[in-house]
């Protein structure tokens, strides 16, 4: 535990607050590198401001220890659900947590649960891993107690029906690589480019280590990558960190951090000049994203001492510290790197110890605390999520998992928290793929986008592709998608190989509609 306390951690964060609001607006910026960038002349957007929506999260009541949250349109309704596979009292351990755990949202931050599996404690991703158009789930745990093939494993993924509550075990061939101690966090993407997504998780603890599985796309899965032993934490994440259309990972664990893919299955530490992470791979709430715009994934975490880290990656394999304005000591515990205003910047959500703080970047390297929200005391973080928008307002939501026990009597409560803009007129903006990202033909990527609807009316999303600037032409890539804020998609095998590539996403609700073409194109090769 920190020793600083909820007050200590407020007061700080708050005091942060002010002399931020105080500082002159810039124009301009420079990159770390020295080179002056102009800033976009766009209007100023509207202050952050969050109410906690969490009615319904109580149910069931949680134990303690660790968890993963992701937040996701499991149903196909449009609307975003929270899940997780619990925290330690799962399953049915002091309390009624068990399995696959869906939080059913209403877009207005009400929430209604279902469950299914004996099984818990540990990490959970979402995707497509069959292309059946449904949601499924990849999980990793601690608890792997069920008497059938759902959640005996301790890596495990599972197929869904579009309701968000059966599942079926599509799991032959994971966690079989000496595997013998709770597997935690856990994340897709397509790590060979072949069109379908597969996994990689890290160990809860001591002992087994960080592996990869190839999906084989008939249920069997294969290890590519992974190695035992070493001590390590709870997060694990894929991104593309050299950006070379092959996907990375970030993971917390002692023989390092950062590793870089070779689009085979194959993968390579790359901290280099990164900070030690120490004999318990003690990063805390470890994130990747692209915080200055040079299409390379940037790195995020909390030290065992509440400060915030941020580096840069650059094409020489170094890495570049960007933390000017975050927290050097505090509360704070995990990182969420996001757009959170809408200014085509990366952010950084950070929590710890009952207090949260959202800090915009300026592209630069540069921050400065926008926003806060609260939990309980003393509040320790066991999990956090951000980037979906729950109510349809064009603003990212945070969905939390804080420890609001006592000394020997953990408590987890689950908490979300929702931007509470009110937009006038429908708007839409893509999130993703962001500018100068390369993209390989034939892999999964997923596109992300974030609509503004007024009063969160029914909407639809239309998705269109240019190979060759701006103006077009436009190709169909996909029509009245459920507005929920992700597409998988897999590249055209066929595109042609272009570095003028644009996406047009239209949102259409009632007779009026809005679009948003990404202004810096991308690569497919």
């Amino acid at each position: 535990m920190r020793s600083f306390t909820l007050i200590t951690g407020l007061a700080a964060l708050l005091a942060l607050l002010v002399l931020n609001a105080k500082a002159p607006a810039q124009t301009t910026s420079s990159s770390l590198d020295g080179s002056a960038q102009e800033a976009a002349a766009v209007p100023k957007p509207r202050p952050l401001v969050y109410v906690e929506s969490s009615n319904g999260l109580d149910n069931p009541r949680w134990d303690g220890g660790g968890s993963e949250l992701e937040m996701g349109d499991v149903n196909g309704d449009g609307l975003i659900d929270i899940v997780s596979i619990g925290d330690h009292g799962s399953p049915y351990i002091n309390t009624q947590e068990h399995g696959v755990m869906v939080y059913f949202g209403d877009g207005q931050g009400n929430w209604s649960v279902f469950m299914n599996g004996n099984f818990g404690y540990g990490g959970v991703a979402l995707g497509d891993v069959n292309n059946d158009g449904f949601v499924d789930v990849g999980y990793a745990m601690h608890h792997n107690y069920s008497s059938n093939d759902f959640g005996d494993q301790l890596i495990e993924v599972a197929l869904g029906d579009g309701s968000g509550m059966n599942w079926t075990p599509w799991d032959d061939g994971l966690a079989t690589n000496g595997e013998s101690w709770g597997m935690f966090g856990t994340d897709f993407a397509d790590i060979d480019c072949d069109g379908d997504l597969d996994l990689g998780s890290v160990s809860f603890g001591s002992g087994s280590g960080v592996h990869i599985y190839r999906n084989n796309g008939d249920g069997t899965w294969t290890q590519t990558f992974g190695f035992l032993g070493g001590n390590c934490y709870l997060d694990f994440v894929f991104g593309d960190v050299n950006n070379d259309g092959f996907p990375d990972f970030a993971a917390e664990h002692e023989y390092g951090t950062v590793y870089l893919g070779d689009g085979l299955g194959g993968f390579t530490l790359a901290d280099n000049n990164l900070p030690s992470p120490g004999g318990f791979g003690a990063r805390d709430g470890v994130d990747l994203g692209d915080v200055d715009g040079d299409g390379c994934d940037d790195i995020s975490w909390c030290t065992s001492s509440g400060a915030v880290e941020v580096w840069l990656w650059r094409p020489s394999g170094s890495w570049i510290p960007a933390k000017s304005g975050l927290p050097t000591s505090g509360p704070l515990e995990v990182t969420q790197l996001c757009d959170m205003n809408g200014d085509g910047l990366m952010d950084l959500v950070g929590y710890g110890e009952g207090i949260g703080g959202v800090f915009l970047g300026n592209g630069g390297g540069q921050w400065s605390l926008e926003a806060t929200f609260q939990a309980g005391s003393p509040g320790y973080a066991e999990a956090l999520r951000t980037g979906a928008d729950a109510d349809r307002n064009g603003r990212p939501d945070i969905v939390l998992l804080s420890d609001e026990g006592g000394l020997f009597n953990s408590r987890n409560y689950l908490r979300f928290y929702k931007e509470i803009s009110r937009p006038t007129d429908p708007a839409v903006r893509l999130v993703a793929p962001q500018g100068l990202r390369v993209l390989k033909r034939g892999a999964v990527r997923f596109i992300h986008w974030l609509s503004a609807v007024p009063g969160g009316a029914p909407s639809s999303i239309d998705l269109e592709i240019s190979y060759s600037g701006p103006a077009g032409p436009w190709n169909p890539i996909a029509a009245v998608l459920p507005d929920n804020g992700v597409h998988q998609w897999i590249v055209p095998v066929q595109a042609p190989p272009s570095t003028a590539c644009h996406i047009r996403v239209t949102v259409t609700s009632g007779s009026s509609s809005a679009a948003s073409i990404n202004t810096t194109p991308f690569t497919i090769e």
